[in-house]
């Protein structure tokens, strides 16, 4: 959505010209902040500790988080799926109760935010609380659902999470689940289980659909991926991943599979995470795991249980590495939404960050980095209307499809 009024329409009008490589930096940068502050930023997953909006971590000050509300107004984010995670475990009974109950925390934590700071952040369960939102100068909050093994071995759970606010959920994580099989991560992909869906996680989409949901294929293996486009009777997303064509990792998405979300008119939100733009050294890897082993951070738990200082000192110490092992960029990030746009248009194509669970490259590496995202896109000659579609347009019109999708079923 493009928040501009009639006499900045006018003023605009002219931004829509090809890349200007007789502009100096200032120049560029002035329409890249004009650019800026008439579109609506919109970020599909940011991930969130399990103790978020409580004392030891909040979000409305500054805090170690890559977002929080301050970061998000200092770069111009204005609206973000906030995300309920669960990490795979057994496909148990236990397993799935414990889960139930890690998701609970979540969307409490993120229910939390919005009622302590309501006058900075509102929570948005549509496409249309998202545009009034941002009218009334608001931040909005969204809840995505990651990892499917949370909605238990009978589904139980997706009409609850849907009324706690979920608005898309991921049918995978690194393994698989009750409901497909998984893409696996960065060394790999488990055996497949079902060759794609099982007969639970057909059952799971059309249950999205019918409540107005949007299915999310990052995590999803490639056969997993392509059965629930077909499943589907509204338009999927990939709320956070990378193109393979780039690094040729079973987490990243393929061409086919980019291609097969367009033609059902749904989105692909590419990611800015390091590891899944391109190769990190062994070096660099081996340099990682030394530091997080000698202070005490070589585990999950460890990590979210880290302090403040901690993190400080991780980070410091990370962007050593970084100074003799340079980071994926923003333009290693916007050279994939180059070729997604070509591969598919421009209205297939929109931006993550998967801050908080291993996003950040260099320029973009938390929320009060966000403009540079815009001016490098800028820079390469995106129009105002492109820019405006690829950070929330062209997902905000999936949404509203999926929606009006689900008024026609439960209508039937």
């Amino acid at each position: 959505m493009i928040r501009q009024t009639l006499a900045a329409a006018s003023l605009f009008a002219g931004l829509a010209h090809p890349a200007i490589a007789d502009e100096n930096m200032a120049e560029l940068t002035q329409r890249a902040t004009d650019i800026h502050q008439l579109v609506l930023t919109l970020d599909t997953h940011v991930d969130i500790p399990s103790n978020y909006a409580t004392e030891a971590v909040d979000p409305g000050e500054h805090t170690h988080l890559q977002v929080d509300l301050p970061k998000m107004i200092e770069g111009g984010l204005d609206a973000a799926f906030f995300i309920v995670f669960v990490s795979q475990g057994p496909l148990t009974e236990e397993g799935f109760s414990q889960a139930y109950d890690a998701a609970i925390t979540k969307f409490e934590a993120i229910h939390r935010q919005a009622a302590l700071y309501g006058h900075v952040i509102g929570m948005a369960y549509s496409p249309d609380d998202v545009e009034r939102l941002a009218g009334e100068g608001k931040l909005a909050a969204m809840i995505g659902v990651e990892n499917g093994y949370q909605l238990g071995a009978n589904l139980e759970h997706v009409q609850e999470y849907y009324d706690r606010g979920a608005r898309y959920m991921s049918l995978t994580h690194m393994g698989n689940t009750q409901l497909a099989d998984s893409s696996g991560g960065g060394r790999g992909a488990p055996d497949p289980e079902y060759g794609g869906l099982s007969k639970l996680g057909k059952k799971a989409i059309r249950q999205m659909n019918k409540l107005g949901v949007m299915v999310d294929v990052s995590h999803a293996s490639k056969d997993a991926t392509l059965q629930a486009i077909r499943t589907s009777k509204a338009p999927v997303i990939a709320s956070h991943s990378a193109l393979r064509a780039f690094r040729d990792l079973p987490r990243n998405i393929s061409d086919d599979e980019v291609r097969a979300i367009a033609a059902k008119d749904g989105v692909v939100q590419l990611v800015a995470f390091d590891a899944y733009i391109r190769a990190i050294p062994a070096e660099k890897q081996t340099a990682m795991a030394e530091i997080r082993e000698e202070m005490g951070l070589n585990s999950r738990e460890a990590m979210r249980a880290a302090t403040p200082k901690q993190w400080a000192d991780l980070r410091s110490r990370v962007r050593e590495l970084d100074a003799v092992w340079p980071r994926s960029s923003i333009s290693d990030m916007v050279d994939q939404i180059d070729y997604a746009v070509e591969l598919v248009g421009i209205d297939h194509v929109g931006i993550s960050s998967d801050f908080g669970g291993g996003g950040g490259i260099e320029g973009w590496d938390s929320a009060d980095q966000t403009f540079n995202v815009t001016l490098e896109m800028v820079r390469r000659g995106y129009s105002l209307d492109d820019i405006d579609k690829i950070w929330s347009g062209n997902l905000l019109r999936v949404w509203r499809a999926v929606e009006a999708k689900a008024t026609e079923l439960q209508a039937d």
